[in-house]
């Protein structure tokens, strides 16, 4: 497959996943994404630098225009944390970390969001701050989006050869059977 196919794959979900999910400016949108997968291969075995970089390009494009922060989710050799740029830290309350990703540990995305931040920080939790997300080849991304997550199906199924799962949080109901809910926020 095409680095220019895998970009414009990239950018249409999250295109999809904005637009579905009702993100506004400031939100937080978590990537856990196995180059790997996207390629073909088994999680862990294939790390491609070049396959992340046309995957953080078109997702952070879409991100950027619509001033949405993007965390980007390192594998498990690093527990999972996750690149921020230091506004999000700072605007969400985050605990900076010291690691510095790199492709066999951290992912070629982790790697890719570092290099390609203005100024990047690694934390080890969001907090449950995300609003939504893309799960690009089973990298497990629930964790970090805020109760209650709930599946989000778009148009688009995969990135290369991975499997695309999306989500996005919905507030939670209170009250019982006499409560009357907002349809908006379903």
């Amino acid at each position: 497959m095409e680095l220019a196919e895998i970009r414009e794959q990239s950018a249409q979900a999250a295109l999809q996943v904005c637009e579905a999910a009702g993100l506004r400016v400031g939100d937080l949108f978590v990537v856990g994404c196995s180059s790997s997968e996207v390629c073909g291969e088994k999680i862990g075995t294939h790390s491609s630098v070049e396959v992340a970089e046309a995957i953080f390009e078109g997702i952070y494009g879409v991100l950027q225009e619509r001033g949405i922060f993007l965390a980007a989710q390192c594998c498990e050799h690093l527990n999972r944390a996750l690149i921020v740029e230091r506004a999000a830290c700072e605007k969400f309350g985050l605990d900076e970390v010291n690691v510095i990703p790199q492709p066999k540990a951290g992912g070629s995305f982790g790697t890719t969001a570092y290099k390609r931040f203005d100024d990047p920080v690694a934390v080890e939790t969001v907090k449950q701050s995300a609003s939504a997300g893309m799960d690009i080849g089973g990298t497990l991304i629930g964790m970090h989006i805020k109760p209650v997550v709930v599946p989000l199906r778009i148009a688009t199924k995969r990135i290369g050869e991975a499997v695309l799962l999306c989500a996005r949080r919905r507030p939670k109901f209170v009250g019982g059977s006499r409560a009357v809910y907002n349809d908006a926020l379903m």
